[in-house]
């Protein structure tokens, strides 16, 4: 596909806020970093349509078809396929990545690999997929939070290696957060009401640090856009950004691999991928969960998948909210033994189309940036 990288740079700190509703007096509203795909998403989307002289309430109400966007109700071409944070130093952007959930960080040291294991029948658990991810430490220790993993750290997991520690980055030295407080308007006579102050936190960049992203089926311009909550702006600025790529090849001869979720998912089964295919408990117990999509076929044998979250948003072309959907967060691991029939072209649609099937379950998501992902070795 064709695709094209650029940078946001924050102009002043940046609001990104959760799902959770505030505003009434002596509520708190927590920042989120990254935000959600669809925040920077509809960022972009409104500079390209203000760039071609679009107006805004003819494409709300679907009177107007852009060429790369299409309309709210049946979105184009545009995709955006990568959101992340990322770091630029002497004109070279790098990207940084959720830790895989397969790795487990901490301090001062090298970060430890889960390993699937198929446990003895008499271990029984409610999990239920044939292989367990087991941490084996010869010492205990309580594992790190706020970690990143760097492009040269993803990889080095895509190729199936050790993660060295300095290749993971805490997020304090990547931004702060802030404290602020705000004051709740009369919607009619947009005045402060009385008594109405609210907390929320704010993120502050360290020097060098913003947002990297790439997207497809649209070109991207210099330009300034209306970021986050109270709309703080940001610089977007086209640059080449070196991804890491899967060796496609590779994985299709070794016939298995690891799949990470690169952004929030929004799946028909759950914690399953899209693509899973019906099946009985004891199947999926034994011999794993079914897998096809985009050609790709094989089983999930083993998965190590943090806590839910939930995402909404605002819809500013209906002007309410979006439904709140459960996903699952960016990070999840799923490994996959591979069919005889897996080929590199099919892997390599899979990463680039997303785990969406080929209907799509969901058009408006996919063009926010859900559901995105990208396979690696499975070594033991």
């Amino acid at each position: 596909m064709n695709a094209h990288s650029a940078f946001l740079e924050p102009l002043d700190v940046w609001s990104f806020r959760g799902n959770k509703l505030f505003g009434d007096a002596g509520s708190w509203g927590a920042a989120l970093m990254p935000p959600p795909p669809s925040v920077v998403a509809g960022a972009v989307r409104s500079a390209l349509l203000s760039r071609d002289r679009v107006d805004l309430g003819a494409f709300a109400r679907g009177e107007v078809n852009h060429w790369q966007l299409g309309t709210p109700q049946a979105p184009g071409a545009f995709v955006l396929a990568d959101l992340h944070p990322a770091r630029k130093q002497a004109g070279c952007v790098e990207p940084l990545f959720p830790l895989p959930a397969d790795l487990v960080p901490s301090d001062g040291a090298a970060p430890s690999a889960l390993r699937p294991v198929r446990v003895h029948a008499s271990l029984r658990s409610s999990a239920p997929l044939p292989m367990l991810p087991v941490l084996a430490q010869t010492v205990r220790s309580k594992p790190g939070k706020g970690r990143w993993l760097t492009a040269g750290g993803m990889q080095r997991w895509l190729a199936g290696q050790a993660i060295e520690a300095e290749q993971v980055e805490e997020d304090s030295k990547l931004w702060l957060t802030e404290e602020r407080v705000g004051v709740a308007l009369e919607a009619e006579r947009r005045r402060a009401e009385d008594g109405k102050l609210f907390s929320l936190e704010t993120v502050s960049c360290c020097p060098g640090v913003g947002l990297g992203v790439r997207v497809y089926g649209a070109d991207l311009t210099p330009c300034v856009v209306r970021l986050g909550g109270d709309g703080r702006g940001a610089r977007l600025e086209p640059i080449a950004i070196d991804w890491p790529e899967p060796d496609f090849e590779a994985l299709a001869r070794a016939g298995r691999m690891r799949l990470v979720l690169t952004s929030p998912g929004i799946f028909t089964h759950g914690w399953l991928p899209n693509g899973v295919r019906e099946a009985s408990a004891q199947d999926i117990r034994e011999h794993g969960a079914p897998f096809e999509l985009h050609g790709v076929r094989g089983r999930i044998v083993c998965a190590a998948v943090p806590r839910g979250e939930v995402i909404s948003g605002w819809d500013l072309a209906r002007w309410q909210p979006k439904p709140a959907q459960r996903a699952v967060p960016a990070g999840a691991v799923y490994w996959l033994e591979l069919g005889e029939a897996a080929s590199a072209d099919a892997l390599r649609k899979l990463v680039e189309f997303g785990l969406w099937s080929e209907g799509c379950e969901d058009p408006q998501r996919r063009a926010e940036g859900f559901n995105r992902c990208l396979v690696g070795a499975w070594n033991d």
